[in-house]
C-alpha cells in the first residue's frame, strides 16, 4: 500500500467515524428525551440509598488534618 492510499484510507476512516459518532449523538439525545425523569430520580435514590448503607462515608475527610499539615509547613 502506498503512502497516499494509506493516507486515503485513513481519510475515509475518519470520514466514517464522524458519520457514525453524529448518529450514536442522536441516538442518546433521543434515548435522554424518552427517559421519565421522576421515575430515573427515584431508582437512583434507591440505589445511593444502598450505597450509603452499604460503605458508610468515613468520620473525617482528612481535610482537617491536611490544614494542620500545612500550619506546620508555614511556621
Amino acid at each position: 500500500m502506498t503512502k497516499e492510499e494509506s493516507h486515503a484510507r485513513d481519510k475515509q476512516y475518519v470520514r466514517a467515524w464522524a458519520e457514525a459518532g453524529a448518529f450514536l449523538e442522536a441516538e442518546r439525545r433521543a434515548r435522554v428525551r424518552r427517559v421519565d425523569t421522576a421515575e430515573a430520580l427515584e431508582r437512583l435514590s434507591t440505589l445511593f440509598d444502598s450505597a450509603l448503607w452499604l460503605h458508610r462515608p468515613a468520620e473525617s475527610s482528612g481535610l482537617v488534618e491536611q490544614q494542620a499539615i500545612f500550619a506546620k509547613a508555614r511556621r
